[in-house]
């Protein structure tokens, strides 16, 4: 793995060891991400469109709805989200880098090491995600009290124009930013480790939350790198997924490799 790792620990508390890693390590993710990317291009943007498509109809049937206001709801729900649902990313990284074939229907139905552990992951995100939306129906119901959501040509004016939609935006950023970053310490090496190895949800966990607080600026920059590659992709009604997302999940491959100590 990359050259900027260095053993951090012989023997770790709990979970295996993990190396230490620099502030050119998430680049040099990237990098890796896009190789793997269009190395299984067909594949990884099959995937990718799949994942945009289904992001596109929830959003036209919010539209269809009126409920408009809430697809700044859903944008956080697929960061939330996203580690699990790149499972098959990690898996498709996981046969190029071990010389297996890839297809599609291996990156749908992934045969991981752990799968009950892994569906408590999931249920641990999907928890963290359910918990946003109640927050964010919180902010709205104490701002605008029983008022309907408002279509989004007026929702956004109206959070940057007036104070109760300023102090509601900074609200929301504040409490929006602390559960993407909980979430990203829990979920960025424990999904892949548990796709990977056959190990407990707990001890991935913790092995993630390791990670994240042994190299937190590194780690810190990696966060932001997919924050802001995922607005990139949201923006454009959800279409530049296509090639986010499936970069982004090979990427965290690679980041997981790099931070966790191998054991094969």
């Amino acid at each position: 793995m990359s050259t900027s790792t260095t053993n951090l620990s012989k023997q770790p508390i709990t979970g295996p060891a993990l190396n230490r890693i620099t502030l050119e390590s998430p680049w040099k993710w990237l990098a890796a991400g896009w190789k793997d990317l269009w190395a299984n291009a067909s594949l990884s943007l099959m995937y990718g469109a799949l994942f945009a498509g289904v992001a596109v109809l929830l959003f036209f049937g919010l539209m269809s709805v009126d409920m408009t206001a809430l697809i700044l709801v859903l944008a956080a729900g697929f960061l939330l989200l996203g580690p699990m649902l790149a499972v098959g990313l990690y898996e498709a990284s996981w046969r190029m880098e071990t010389g297996k074939p890839v297809t599609f229907a291996d990156m749908l139905i992934v045969r991981t090491k752990s799968p009950v552990q892994l569906a408590y992951i999931g249920l641990t995100l999907a928890f963290m995600f359910l918990a946003w939306v109640r927050i964010a129906s919180l902010l709205y119901a104490i701002m605008w009290g029983d008022q309907p959501f408002p279509p989004i040509d007026d929702f956004i004016p109206t959070l940057l124009n007036t104070v109760r939609g300023a102090v509601m935006l900074a609200l929301g950023t504040i409490i929006g930013g602390a559960i993407a970053f909980a979430v990203f310490a829990v979920s960025v090496i424990s999904v892949p480790m548990l796709a990977h190895r056959n190990t407990d949800f707990m001890t991935a966990i913790i092995t993630s939350i390791r990670a994240v607080r042994e190299n937190f600026w590194p780690m810190a920059l990696w966060a932001w790198l997919i924050a802001l590659l995922s607005a990139f992709g949201i923006a454009f009604l959800f279409v530049g997924l296509v090639i986010v997302f499936p970069l982004v999940g090979h990427a965290t491959w690679h980041a997981y490799r790099d931070l966790v100590t191998a054991n094969d």
